[in-house]
C-alpha cells in the first residue's frame, strides 16, 4: 500500500512530491538548475492544467496554517513558479540565459520554509 501525501484530488501528482515539494526558495532553485529540459518540461505539464485548482484548495487555509497534505501541495506550486519562465520564456534552459552565474545571487529569505 503506498502513502498518499497529498490530498486526494490531486494524487496524480504525488509522484513529484519528492522531487519537487520543497520547503525552500534555495531548494526550488537548486532542483531547477539542476533538472534536464526534460525534467523541466514533465513537471511543467503535469502541474500547470491543475495549478488553478491548487490554487483553490490552498487557498481554503491561512498561510501558516496549511495542514501537511495542503503544504506539499503548495510548496509544489512554488516550484511550478520555479520552472514555469524557464519553459514559456526560456525555451526550456533550466539556467537563465545570458546572466549571471546564480549562484552569486543569494537569496535573504532562501533558507525560510515556504
Amino acid at each position: 500500500m503506498s502513502i498518499t501525501t497529498l490530498p486526494k484530488s490531486f494524487e496524480v501528482l504525488e509522484p513529484l512530491v519528492p522531487s519537487w515539494a520543497l520547503a525552500t526558495q534555495n531548494e526550488r532553485q537548486q532542483r531547477r538548475i539542476h533538472a534536464s529540459r526534460g525534467e523541466l518540461r514533465a513537471f511543467y505539464e503535469a502541474m500547470l492544467p491543475r495549478i488553478e485548482d491548487i490554487v483553490s484548495y490552498v487557498d481554503r487555509y491561512p498561510l501558516g496554517e496549511l495542514p501537511p497534505e495542503a503544504e506539499r501541495l503548495f510548496a509544489l506550486a512554488l516550484s511550478l513558479a520555479e520552472v514555469a519562465p524557464h519553459i514559456e520564456l526560456y525555451g526550456g534552459d533550466p539556467k537563465v540565459p545570458h546572466s549571471f552565474d546564480e549562484a552569486r545571487f543569494v537569496a535573504d529569505h532562501g533558507e525560510q520554509v515556504l
